[in-house]
């Protein structure tokens, strides 16, 4: 049921309108513009280091799919991309590899792919006997806790017994020899929930916020009665503001995901504090041209994200987090009604 599952949620993310309505909050961020950049294009950097591992640029291709068989091949080329350009990658819930291990080389295939590239497993919070299982199979760098309420709520089969999900991840990070990264499924991360993950041991946070694929949206179109899903389609934080929230909150490396379309999108999330960005929609539906769709397309993300760090001054990724934006709109008026101070971005480089 879990495998068929998963490719009904492809085909649907394939061929439906599954994005949220609303936007993600990135309209109301403005990068300062300098005129006197005073750096060479040419030379900017936007290498990283993620958990040790050495990456060509920021980017994490996000948790997608895994666990029917026609995954395999999606898989295969987004790993092959990744390892192409020396980026992240994540691959989707693995209990159905773990409860049927037939359909384990729909997940080992990323390491195959992709060798020497900073990979993520894949897990529900409460799932912690899958845990250790999950990261061996496919020899992860990392492992990823999904939070996914929102989909739970509307998905006709859901479970919807979220007590217990805290302890669950302390029990994870305790015991497990490896990062642990929590992350959102597409609604966002509050500052509260943040730092109630740091406290729990965490080692990362993905925020996934509001913006980009909706869950609710997906589920909706599974549903024999689509009345509560069109009503939470576009329920969540939306990403900027989750980032913000996060990233003001813990101490922790956090990726910002959720609707992150362009390199200008991913400039201004790492001038809010990201460590990294993540993508998933766009690349599901390159997949199937094959990687060298997803590789075109992620070259031109690099080459805008480069464009936006030339035009703010900014030859480095630590560069960029500490340039001048302003937050304006409905972001501001949310972050500014919770209590954090907007101000303060305006004028980092004359502190």
């Amino acid at each position: 049921m879990i495998s068929d599952r998963k490719l009904e949620h492809l085909m649907l993310c394939r061929n439906n309108d599954v994005e949220y309505r609303k936007k993600t909050g990135f309209e109301d961020i403005e990068l300062i513009h300098k005129a006197l950049p005073e750096v060479n294009k040419e030379e900017i950097d936007v290498k990283t280091e993620f958990f040790g591992k050495k990456m060509d640029a920021p980017i994490i291709i996000s948790a997608i799919t895994g666990g029917h068989p026609a995954s395999l091949s999606i898989n295969r080329e987004l790993a092959k991309a990744a390892g192409k350009l020396n980026i992240g990658m994540g691959v989707g819930s693995q209990r159905a590899a773990v409860e049927n291990p037939e359909l384990t080389p729909t997940y080992t295939v990323v390491r195959e792919e992709a060798p020497s590239s900073f990979l993520i497993g894949n897990i529900g919070a409460p799932q912690i006997e899958y845990a250790q299982k999950a990261a061996d199979m496919m020899d992860a760098d990392a492992l990823a806790l999904h939070l996914n309420p929102l989909q739970e709520a509307i998905q006709p089969e859901g479970d919807v017994d979220a007590t217990g999900y805290t302890d669950s991840i302390k029990e994870i990070s305790k015991t497990l020899k490896l990062p642990v990264i929590a992350k959102e499924t597409g609604a966002g991360i509050n500052s509260q929930d943040a730092r109630t993950l740091e406290k729990a041991g965490v080692s990362a946070v993905d925020v996934a916020g509001s913006g980009g694929t909706s869950w609710a949206a997906v589920e909706t179109y599974r549903a024999k009665d689509r009345y509560l899903g069109n009503l939470y389609w576009d329920w969540g934080i939306p990403t900027a503001i989750s980032t913000v929230e996060v990233c003001e909150s813990i101490d922790l490396p956090v990726i910002s995901s959720g609707g992150i379309r362009t390199g200008l999108d991913a400039a201004k999330a790492i001038a809010l504090g990201a460590d990294a960005v993540g993508l998933a929609l766009p690349l599901l539906k390159d997949a199937y041209s094959g990687h060298e769709a997803v590789i075109t397309r992620l070259e031109k993300f690099v080459e805008e994200l480069k464009v936006a760090m030339f035009l703010v001054g900014a030859s480095s990724l630590e560069e960029l987090r500490n340039s001048d934006i302003i937050i304006k709109g409905s972001t501001k008026e949310w972050l500014q009604e919770r209590g954090f101070n907007t101000k303060k971005y305006a004028r980092r480089s004359v502190q």
